[in-house]
């Protein structure tokens, strides 16, 4: 497949919309699901497809290939197109390949991957996120239903960082500024710590990996929260160029 369109959705976010014969049927059926992409190596420009050696994908040099997980925007199965956005944050190799990505260029994808199961007899819902989880709580939120109060706290590095979300009945949004030296995520721990948790609440959060471990913490040990009420993602690490796929 190749990048069909690349789109910058604010100075912080780009969308990148994929098409080709590979995506034929390739559907997912739950919101905040993953899908993987295979970028090309630091210092190339040329996409090299890995082998499966049974327990992971090799280069054929041995090294490990560059692989970074998202969440998919949009699947058309039948059109065999798939939209991505990338958060453009640090200097990491999916920052620097969205940052020049065009139409044209190859792209393999693989997944999809868990999405989330939405418990249509939750009191209400919770969501929570850095700047990485705002696609999935875009979808999440046009898919919850319209009825159930719903409140979403976003951790923003920027105030660019900023980017249009679904409209939801009976959703509440609040944006939180990330202090120029505090550590990514402080903000983020910070409303959950803050936030209303009933028993019957049903609690989403992804961020910076340390922060979630804070919330997990939180949550888990301090609150006595149903773990089976809550998913708690690690999307990335602070001070490495990659992705943490850490779930709860």
């Amino acid at each position: 497949m190749t990048v069909a369109s690349v789109d910058r959705v604010t100075p912080r976010l780009v969308r990148v919309a994929f098409a080709g014969a590979e995506l034929e049927g390739f559907s997912v059926e739950q919101p905040g699901a993953s899908v993987r992409l295979l970028l090309p190596s630091p210092g190339t420009s040329e996409l090299v497809v890995p082998a499966w050696n049974g327990n992971e994908f090799l280069l054929a040099d041995g090294q490990r290939p560059v692989i970074r997980t998202f969440t998919p925007l949009r699947a058309d199965p039948d059109a065999r197109e798939l939209d991505l956005e990338v958060v453009i944050h640090g200097h990491g190799v999916a920052s620097a390949w969205a940052d020049v990505a065009e139409r044209g260029m190859p792209a393999a994808i693989s997944g999809p991957g868990r999405g989330y199961v939405i418990d249509a007899n939750a009191s209400d819902f919770l969501l929570a996120g850095d700047e990485t989880a705002i696609p999935a709580i875009g979808q999440l939120l046009g898919e919850l239903p319209p009825s159930t109060p719903t409140y979403a706290h976003i951790e923003v590095a920027h105030s660019d960082g900023r980017a249009p979300l679904p409209d939801h009945q009976s959703a509440s949004v609040t944006w939180h500024d990330l202090p120029p030296d505090a550590p990514p995520g402080d903000a983020l721990v910070a409303a959950v710590q803050g936030a209303a948790v009933g028993g019957d609440t049903r609690v989403w959060v992804a961020g910076e990996a340390a922060a979630v471990q804070r919330v997990r913490r939180y949550l888990f040990q301090e609150r006595g929260f149903p773990r089976a009420h809550a998913t708690v993602r690690g999307y990335w690490k602070h001070g490495r160029a990659g992705d943490a796929d850490d779930d709860e």
